[in-house]
């Protein structure tokens, strides 16, 4: 059975409403019956550290134990154990400016660039706009929220930096206006948090972050007692990335036995591909990759090597290679 709303009232969380852990033991802030819509005022994923006047400085001093906080929880009344929560995504709304940064310590080629930089874009259009990264180079907006979860059945606190079984920082750059999300359901109410909120995104967010916004965002969150998912599930909107989907993709291949490794030498050689075409310098083409660069596995049951491919969209480009 799927519980019904009784209301057709929006519970409002603000953005001060946040916290830095996964944990079952933090109270709620507020309560909502099933079928309910829930609006949240989210900063972005610094917690306000980073604004639209920052300079990289402002990462070189970023209190790491302040990022990816989440807003909530929400108790969802009639939730419980084994029973499954739906989040239908019905709107998101980015701020007029987001950042992109390389964090030291962070992201998949972190060894590679251990100086920090930083990135501030300026978002035109709202959620269906655009934002360039350099002249001749526009990305497509495509908001979403990184982090999306529920409160762990066990006890103590989880970081959020991490996905879980029961959500966290998935990163789902699928996860738009009109997708719906299933996640299992661990203990009493739920405890819906949420935030991360991310302009646009490549498949895998190499670099560690994508165009990183604050955003408004209205879910609905419904219970389903008879659908019962081990692990997150979801439904997207539409066709997939059919903002980017418009022209042809350039992808280099990571191939070897170590999937990872495999996976760093794709990204590798499409940040020589970005430099060598289009002039950027090397940190700006690995921010870039992590903006609007999709990893995908192209083969894995080759032994003992397998294919990891990564996906350029030549839209983006005024003057593609």
């Amino acid at each position: 059975m799927t519980n019904t709303p009784t209301t057709g009232r929006t519970i409002h969380i603000h953005r001060h409403q946040w916290h830095l852990a996964w944990d079952h033991s933090i109270p709620p802030v507020a309560r909502v019956q099933s079928g309910e819509a829930v609006s949240f005022d989210l900063l972005d994923a610094s917690c306000g550290q980073i604004v639209d006047g920052s300079t990289v400085e402002t990462i070189r001093t970023l209190d790491f134990s302040r990022v990816d906080q989440v807003n909530g929880p929400i108790y969802v009344e009639g939730a419980a154990p084994g029973d499954t929560l739906e989040v239908e995504f019905l709107n998101l709304q980015p701020a007029d400016w987001g950042w992109t940064a390389i964090i030291p310590g962070f992201g998949l080629l972190a060894d590679e660039f251990p100086e920090p930089a930083l990135k501030i874009w300026h978002l035109e259009g709202g959620a269906d706009g655009w934002a360039e990264f350099a002249p001749g180079i526009r990305v497509p907006l495509a908001p979403f929220c990184g982090e999306i979860g529920l409160a762990p059945g066990l006890s103590g606190a989880l970081s959020t930096i991490p996905p879980y079984r029961h959500g966290g920082n998935m990163d789902t750059k699928h996860l738009t206006r009109g997708a719906r999300l299933f996640l299992p359901v661990e203990v009493p109410g739920a405890l819906y948090s949420m935030g991360d909120e991310h302009a646009a995104q490549g498949d895998g967010e190499v670099c560690g972050t994508a165009i990183e916004t604050p955003m408004r965002v209205t879910v609905r969150l419904t219970v389903h007692q008879d659908i019962h998912v081990p692990e997150p599930q979801f439904l997207t909107a539409g066709p997939l990335a059919q903002r980017t989907n418009t022209a042809p993709y350039y992808a280099t291949d990571g191939i070897g036995p170590d999937l990872m490794e495999a996976t760093r030498n794709a990204i590798r050689h499409m940040i020589d591909h970005l430099q060598r075409s289009y002039s950027l310098s090397r940190p700006d083409a690995y921010m870039l990759c992590s903006v609007i660069v999709d990893l995908k596995l192209c083969e894995v049951v080759d032994a003992p090597n397998w294919v990891v491919s990564a996906f350029l969209p030549q839209s983006v480009f005024a003057t593609p290679s």
